[in-house]
């Protein structure tokens, strides 16, 4: 230590608080920091503001990695206030920095502002399976000239094998020789890739935790869940370390992490843009689609993908589903209508004679439930315990769903995706892309279960129709990011694009 002397019992507080990080003692960490709503502490994930924000964190996050503070500098700014600024060097090697304002309360120290500089790391494994500078370089130029593209891990990338989140099913894989059809047109059109992002096992999950790698980081809210199954393709848009991320949405899993990580995110009309190259998960429903911090990085990354002259077709005018907006948390429905005005029409899925949004979801729920295990039913029975647990028991629910019922929901579905179709001819729905803010990453599995039905519940009408879909950043409800989605008709995905900056201030 250097500078002035520290004052008394300042530095026994900082030994303490070391000690608690190195076995993760929660309570002790917990006591360490000055129990109040301006509590401070922000790293690289970002700023958490409250005791109860920086416990929650804490809570999700595991212990520190071994290390020691080999330098400390104290200043001491008043009687009960001092700065203390420390390096941390860690036993597997690197160094970081750690800044702390202190006061004493009742004779105790504790932390009122903390921020955390961690050792550089080559890249986050939470976020990434491979990264290169580039991986692979573009193979022509044109409107994405410059733009760096996260790969979900399910696309045939030139050179690496799929990983589809489970590293058993990585082991078995073969390097691909060529790029899927949707990695290639953005390779054509003047992109390289990045990297290949994390994804939830077989992109079965809409939280973006996964049992093996990790929970990527939702970079607008460091203490929620980034959201799945495209969650590593999102959290790297967020944060900057790419451009474009290109996922998958099946039953919602681009408009969830658009929603919850504030990022436009766009579901495209199912089969607009080529799946071959892509690992299935439900053929139906499956659609390829892309994640950016902007709008018109979106259109471009559209154009890039699609002949000329698709997806071109003009929207209807926007109606408000009361279905999908009574489906969401009271909060959401507040902002919802503060943003939208009340000059915009209304409809339900009664007055336009479509089922209601739960026999949606339950189509939905069993007509993918069949076609996931009719793709992976037999790798998994070949591989007992290699699922991590959540992804594993959805994969032996849908293998266990009476016969009777899939056979009766199979026969309906064309004939409901048809009624769907048909009522958005002249129409786009308008509404939440779900329910409220991501949920914390100290929930627990009950939870986010509840969650995850009731975000299906809202994600079911695009996908049960096969149709375009984007989330707009549009809203903030409790301090976090929620999306407006808009829904059109078969081949509208551009106009939707460019209708949300027609229609909402996005």
């Amino acid at each position: 230590m250097s500078g002035p002397d520290a004052p008394a019992g300042l530095l026994e507080a900082l030994d303490a608080y070391e000690r608690a990080l190195a076995t993760d003692d929660l309570a002790a960490l917990d006591d360490a920091f000055v129990r109040s709503p301006t509590t401070v502490r922000g790293d690289d994930r970002g700023l958490l503001v409250g005791h109860d924000a920086i416990s929650a964190f804490r809570g999700a996050r595991g212990g520190v990695a071994s290390r020691t503070l080999t330098r400390v500098e104290v200043r001491a700014l008043a009687d009960d206030l001092a700065l203390v600024v420390a390096v941390s060097t860690f036993d597997a090697g690197g160094s970081g920095l750690q800044t702390q304002l202190w006061r004493r309360q009742d004779g105790t120290w504790r932390i009122e502002a903390a921020h955390v500089t961690g050792r550089p790391r080559a890249f986050d494994a939470t976020v990434w399976r491979v990264l290169g500078d580039p991986l692979v370089a573009p193979t022509g130029t044109g409107p994405l000239d410059g733009e760096t593209v996260a790969v979900k891990d399910l696309y045939a990338v030139p050179g690496h094998s799929v990983g589809a989140g489970n590293p058993t099913y990585l082991r078995e894989s073969v390097p691909a020789a060529t790029a899927a059809a949707a990695v290639a047109a953005l390779l054509a059109a003047g992109a390289s890739i990045r990297g290949i992002a994390r994804t939830d096992e077989f992109a079965y999950a809409l939280t973006g935790r996964n049992e093996h790698h990790g929970t990527p980081p939702n970079g607008a809210v460091p203490t929620a869940v980034p959201g799945g199954s495209s969650s590593g393709s999102a959290s790297a848009v967020r944060s900057g370390t790419a451009g474009i991320g290109l996922g998958t949405d099946t039953a919602g899993s681009i408009r969830v992490p658009a929603s919850y990580q504030g990022l436009w995110g766009l579901r495209t009309t199912h089969g607009l843009v080529g799946r071959a190259g892509l690992l299935p998960l439900a053929p139906s429903f499956d659609t390829v689609g892309w994640l950016t911090r902007d709008a018109d990085t979106l259109l471009r990354a559209l154009d890039a993908s699609v002949p000329d002259d698709t997806a071109r077709q003009p929207v209807g005018d926007p109606v408000v589903l009361t279905d999908l907006l009574d489906a969401a948390d009271p909060a959401t429905r507040e902002a919802f209508r503060a943003a939208v005005g009340p000059d915009v029409p209304e409809t339900s899925l009664a007055a336009l004679g479509l089922p209601g949004l739960d026999e949606l979801r339950e189509l939905l729920r069993l007509v993918q439930g069949a076609e996931a295990t009719a793709v992976h039913g037999d790798w998994i029975a070949a591989h007992p315990g290699a699922l991590g647990a959540v992804v594993g028991g959805r994969f032996a629910a849908a293998a266990a769903a009476p016969a009777d019922q899939v056979a009766a929901a199979r026969e309906r579905f064309p004939v409901v995706r048809a009624a769907i179709r048909e009522a958005l001819h002249d129409r786009a729905f308008l509404a939440p892309t779900v329910p409220g803010p991501a949920p914390a990453l100290a929930a627990d599995a009950d939870e986010l279960e509840r969650v995850r039905t009731a975000t299906t519940a809202m994600t079911a009408l695009a996908s049960v129709g096969g149709l375009p879909s984007v989330s707009a950043p549009v809203l903030t409800v409790d301090g976090a990011p929620v999306g407006v989605c808009l829904t059109g008709g078969p081949d509208t995905d551009r106009a939707l694009v460019t209708a949300v900056g027609r229609w909402l201030p996005a």
